[in-house]
């Protein structure tokens, strides 16, 4: 959530509202800062939770007098950098502005407190309003926007002299009003974007919210999303035209899709660049892959990472791939293990067919020539090479390099047992 905020106010770094960040952070905020990426990041701990008030004077030493000082909060994920922006710019002649909302509930916000001629007055607290203050439905977001010099100066007049004990930030509003300043509001349209995550519920509900978002950018992008609600992006998608995108479907870290993509239900894409025209079938997993374009990918396929698809290559039902390099117009079809493999052009992998990479200890490599035919069932055991044409009998295990255009085979003889009984269970 932290992330997302520091990002939104990033964007001022260069405008006269903002020069640089600091953030207070509380117990356990090691590991916030630990996570938490981003330039000009000052950091201020605040070792007892006494109110916003307090919280922000444990920055307030980063401040200069004439600086614009923009407060905002790291558990309201949604806010968005224009809003930030007419956030800092509406300060101008005012001693003070404030980021408002309408709420239809306004239960548990500071209310705007405002006099006949429309001028905000004060904030008042839930727990501190009167009945007639609690049916204001013009809520405090707690984003504000004011000079370094008054916000320090106001800071040293709060008091604790509330329902929670707490030095409320809130309190400059009237520390502004009572010395004849005037106090300026933004209005925030849209209070989904001021909303913060006091519980799993409201995460829940801000994250559905933020997936929308994202859904609606790659649709004006170009790209057919079946079911905006069923749609799930954890990190960032770059997309050409005409993609599709079916229910169910998870983009997770940075995914790339050309032009005219398809992706089937319930498939998971993590990490990966996905070429044109390729059409990837339902409920397929690839992590960390490239696939070039005009490939057939699934359905039930994992690729993982390290795998490199050529052009017009195949991955069919129930085959996994791992560090494979897979050559253009390449087959591997049906129930197939393709691991720490080098595969040509035109290859034909047999189903059920594995590369045996791993002795117990270490890795080996197995490499495959062009339009190389490998039978069902085969086992090709690690470190092995296949020349180029060569043809694999089915249900052979591989433990030699295979000539180039000869068929290679190793079977038991098969035999038959006359007269041979069954075992039987003895009846009890």
């Amino acid at each position: 959530m932290l992330q997302h905020v520091v990002e939104a106010c990033s964007v001022l770094q260069h405008c006269e509202a903002a020069c640089h960040m600091a953030i207070v952070y509380g117990h356990g905020g090691e590991l916030v800062r630990e996570h938490i990426q981003g330039e000009n990041l000052n950091w201020a701990l605040q070792s007892q939770q006494k109110g916003t008030g307090h919280a922000v004077s444990q920055a307030i030493h980063l401040v200069d007098n004439d600086d614009v000082v923009l407060i905002a909060y790291g558990d309201v994920p949604l806010i968005r950098s224009s809003t930030l922006q007419c956030l800092a710019q509406g300060l101008r002649d005012h001693a003070l502005c404030v980021l408002t909302t309408e709420l239809v509930d306004p239960k548990g916000y500071g209310r705007i407190v405002r006099d006949a001629a429309g001028q905000v007055q004060a904030i008042v607290e839930e727990k501190d309003a009167d009945d007639a203050q609690r049916q204001i439905r013009e809520v405090n977001t707690g984003f504000i926007a004011a000079r370094g010099s008054d916000l320090k100066r106001w800071l040293q007049q709060l008091t604790p002299q509330n329902a929670q004990g707490e030095y409320y930030l809130t309190d400059c509003v009237g520390l502004a009003v009572a010395e004849g300043g005037s106090v300026n509001t933004v209005l925030c349209a849209d209070p989904v974007e001021v909303e913060g995550a006091n519980n799993r519920v409201q995460l829940a509900r801000l994250e559905r919210a933020c997936q929308q978002r994202q859904v609606e950018k790659l649709m004006l992008e170009g790209v057919t999303v079946a079911d905006p609600a069923r749609l799930d992006i954890r990190g960032t998608v770059e997309t050409g035209q005409d993609v599709f995108l079916d229910v169910n479907v998870v983009l997770i870290g940075k995914v790339k899709f050309g032009n005219n993509v398809t992706v089937e239900a319930g498939c998971v894409i993590q990490d990966a660049e996905i070429g044109d025209n390729t059409h990837i079938k339902a409920h397929s997993v690839i992590e960390s892959a490239v696939i070039a374009e005009n490939c057939d990918i699934g359905p039930f396929a994992r690729l993982r990472p390290g795998t490199v698809l050529a052009a017009k290559a195949k991955i069919g039902n129930f085959v996994e791939t791992k560090k494979a390099i897979i050559g253009k117009g390449s087959k591997v079809n049906h129930l197939s293990y393709i691991g720490d493999t080098e595969m040509g052009d035109n290859v034909n992998i047999g189903a059920g067919t594995i590369t045996c990479n791993y002795d117990g200890a270490n890795k080996h490599k197995t490499v495959i020539g062009d339009g190389v035919f490998v039978g069902s069932c085969s086992q090709l055991v690690a470190p092995v090479s296949i020349g180029d044409g060569a043809t694999i009998g089915a249900g052979s295990t591989i433990t030699k390099d295979a000539p180039v255009g000869e068929l290679t085979l190793s079977r038991a003889k098969q035999m038959t047992l006359k007269g041979w009984q069954r075992p039987v269970k003895e009846k009890k």
